[in-house]
């Protein structure tokens, strides 16, 4: 079982950037894939970017490539989503998970969830 707690939410004028981080506890953070994913409201929760076990390999949405980084350090139990050059489109809040597997994009694909973060983005 791994708990997941996010940080870093904010609000940011467009173009401006933001760190988020999900903290995990417990022995075992290293052997979870773990991904971001975000929902806007009323709008159905999507992935945005997944990392695995141990770092080396990331997969990210079309529509924050080139834009968001996902990284980890095992050693503190954490993953990160760096996002720059935000759009008010990227507005939402943002979910860390964690999942057995990557890469994995499905919601249903990861059993353990954070409990959010809120990024809204002005223009």
């Amino acid at each position: 079982q791994v708990q997941l707690v996010e940080s870093g939410g904010g609000t940011v004028q467009a173009g401006g950037s933001l760190s988020l981080s999900c903290a995990a506890s417990g022995r075992t953070f290293g052997t979870y894939a773990m991904g971001w994913f975000r929902q806007a409201p009323g709008k159905d929760r999507e992935f945005v970017a997944a990392i695995s076990s141990s770092g080396g390999k990331t997969a990210s949405a079309d529509s924050v490539k080139g834009r968001f980084t996902i990284s980890r350090d095992n050693a503190k139990n954490t993953v990160y989503l760096q996002m720059l050059s935000l759009k008010p489109e990227d507005t939402a809040t943002y979910y860390c998970a964690a999942s057995l597997y990557y890469p994995r994009t499905r919601v249903g694909d990861y059993p353990h969830w954070g409990q959010g973060t809120q990024v809204t983005v002005s223009s």
